[in-house]
């Protein structure tokens, strides 16, 4: 099916009247870091990514209009596309002859963007129909997601082939390496260093040992000055109920001195739980600069959809065999604050997410 026949009819009909150099007004949002350049004439109406104020209120307001087409009850096609929108980094408008659409695909594809269009519908590169205004959509459209995140899908389902339960296929892929912006290598170290704090303190109060040197403040200062809000409001409220869960936090501590090249620090295994001795001993020294992005992001993708697993079983009452469900989830966290899951690196550590 061509492109001018996708945007001005529908498969199965005639297409409508269009007049094939008739400008069109195509709002673009894409999820790379870098906008690719236009290669095709066109009128700029504006551009605009992340440093511009306005741009996160306006994207809130567009995801705010998916969500509410037709019944807007959550589909597993609109949380794609929400998941989309959530991860747009540039905004670009533009009028572009339709005749120039194929190139305008082209372009689409490199930028990862959707493309809402004047008659309220959000399209996919190839002009397939993802959302219409009254909320319909065609089910073989397909989101545009980064080659290298696809390929890195494939890997991970290669991986977790042995597990009794499976994440779906359908899953969409984690970031690829053009969407990427991780947090800086010293911001990286400070919150590992907090998390080895806040863990020694859970493991010692709540099992009413001496507390183990990370959480020493003497020993760890920078870790003590790196608490977060929540973490010095649990120091503070000494609870016991959240002791078991603070000294997990030795686990997503872990996961970020390996994201830093820290030797000690491994995770590879996700049944495996951390050598908290040998972590501390190599300590901040062995940090010296993250990991390639490829690297982090199998970390990420395989993470993400493990957690999938691991909360699918407790619904069933049981356990995955080869995957503990606590050091799953503190990597899946872990990872997702250092990635910028909700495409913010200003998101603080006790406002990150992990959906599955």
């Amino acid at each position: 099916m061509n492109l001018l026949k996708r945007l001005f009819g529908r498969a199965d009909a005639a297409p409508a009247e269009a007049a094939p150099d008739e400008p069109l007004l195509v709002n673009a949002y894409a999820t790379v870091r870098d906008l690719p350049a236009l290669p095709f004439d066109h009128a700029l109406n504006g551009r605009r990514d992340l440093s511009d104020p306005e741009l996160q209120p306006h994207l809130d307001g567009f995801i705010g209009y998916v969500m509410g087409r037709g019944d807007g009850q959550m589909t597993a096609h609109r949380y794609h596309l929400w998941r989309h929108l959530q991860r747009v980094r540039n905004h670009v408008s533009f009028a572009v002859a339709a005749s120039d659409l194929p190139r305008v695909e082209a372009w689409a594809l490199a930028a990862n963007a959707v493309l809402f269009l004047p008659d309220g519908s959000v399209r996919a590169p190839d002009m397939a129909l993802l959302l219409s205004a009254a909320g319909e959509t065609d089910p073989a459209a397909r989101l545009p997601y980064p080659p290298d995140a696809v390929a890195r899908r494939a890997r991970t389902l290669e991986r977790l082939e042995d597990l009794d339960l499976k994440p779906p296929a359908g899953m969409p892929p984690a970031l690829g390496e053009a969407e990427l912006a991780l947090r800086p290598p010293a911001e990286v170290l400070r919150r590992a260093l907090a998390l080895l704090y806040i863990a020694a303190w859970g493991q010692a109060f709540g099992a009413g040992t001496t507390l183990r040197e990370p959480g020493q403040r003497t020993l760890n200062p920078t870790g003590f000055a790196a608490l977060s809000p929540a973490e010095r409001a649990q120091i503070e409220a000494a609870d016991p109920k959240d002791a078991a869960a603070a000294s997990w936090r030795y686990e997503a501590a872990n996961t970020l001195l390996w994201a830093l090249g820290v030797r000690a620090a491994r995770i590879a295994d996700s049944d495996a739980t951390v050598d908290v001795d040998a972590l501390w001993r190599a300590g901040a020294a062995d940090a010296a600069r993250l990991r390639a992005p490829g690297e982090i992001l199998e970390a990420l993708d395989r993470a993400w959809r493990a957690h999938w697993v691991v909360r699918q079983a407790r619904q069933k009452g049981t356990a995955p065999a080869g995957l503990n469900g606590d050091v799953v989830a503190e990597r899946h966290v872990a990872l997702n604050w250092l990635t910028g899951f909700q495409n913010d690196r200003d998101t603080p550590w006790d406002a990150t997410d992990t959906p599955t």
